[in-house]
């Protein structure tokens, strides 16, 4: 049995997470057309007989300007230690010397496949010019071409990466598809609609953090707190006669319920904590260990 890490690298807005939820055939990363979506290393698990491969999703590799920043780039660390393949994602429109700089910088010990994304978005001669730059460079044993949104040819992108993976046994029990907790995902697809619903400044200046989560037969009760930096900000979230807050409640509780498979109650407070992202004790609070 071929058993492995695979963990996906790349600049904000490459695709990783469109692809780790087009390798799990299921949404586990929040998917925003804002870069920084990502903010922790989520895990996929996919079992088959022949094979148990864990995908990491990563942040998206940036200069720190915050101490949110550093915990994310830890969780880019932490991946690159535990990794049997990487695998380093590009957008085929972004500057292909930069991202091999940062791929240079990686100093990576396993092999790695670059994942060249967003190919119906390119003409043959740029996605021609991708393949020919990255194919020669030291760190790189496979280039293969992807549209991560468009749907990818799993069997085939699976099979290259298993032709590097050790054989051993599985990590996972075969039903899980990941090591993380349900409230995990909640607090996840209450953050995506924040993206989906605000302008530029608010996504990034926020956070959630579900308080309870009490499973019952016919319905599941959540209660959640969004985290932002100021007061101008709680008024901008709660919107005039809390018309915001209800549609974002109303929202979220739609990809809850369908994430869950089960009906949700769920209750949303805003909360302001000034310079959060900064201050280590309210980090460690809100799951940015």
């Amino acid at each position: 049995m071929k058993v492995g890490f695979v963990n996906i690298f790349g600049k904000p807005n490459a695709g990783k997470s469109t692809l780790l939820n087009a390798l799990m055939d299921e949404k586990l990363a929040i998917v925003s057309s804002k870069v920084q979506t990502t903010r922790h290393r989520i895990k996929g698990i996919l079992t088959e007989k022949e094979y148990q491969i864990v995908f990491s999703d990563t942040p998206g590799i940036i200069e720190p300007k915050y101490r949110l920043h550093e915990k994310m780039m830890d969780a880019v660390k932490n991946s690159l230690e535990d990794a049997d393949v990487a695998l380093l994602i590009i957008d085929v429109n972004e500057d292909l010397k930069e991202c091999d700089v940062i791929f240079s910088s990686l100093k990576l010990k396993v092999p790695a496949i670059v994942v060249i994304n967003k190919i119906d978005r390119a003409s043959q001669e740029k996605i021609k010019a991708a393949i020919d730059f990255f194919s020669d460079k030291s760190y790189c044993k496979k280039v293969v071409t992807i549209s991560a949104s468009s749907g990818i040819n799993k069997k085939k992108f699976l099979k290259e990466i298993l032709e590097f993976l050790p054989e051993g046994e599985p990590f996972f029990d075969g039903e899980e598809i990941s090591d993380l907790q349900t409230r995990f995902f909640v607090a996840e697809l209450i953050r995506e609609k924040i993206f989906d619903l605000f302008g530029d400044e608010i996504p990034y200046q926020t956070t959630v953090v579900v308080n309870e989560f009490k499973e019952k037969n016919t319905l599941t009760k959540i209660v959640a707190d969004i985290i932002v930096q100021r007061e101008s900000q709680k008024a901008i979230m709660l919107g005039e006669g809390g018309k915001m807050i209800k549609k974002l409640g109303t929202e979220s509780r739609k990809s809850i319920e369908d994430f869950i498979q089960q009906k949700v109650f769920l209750e949303l407070f805003v909360k302001v904590r000034d310079k959060w992202r900064d201050n280590d004790t309210w980090l460690k609070e809100y799951g940015y260990h």
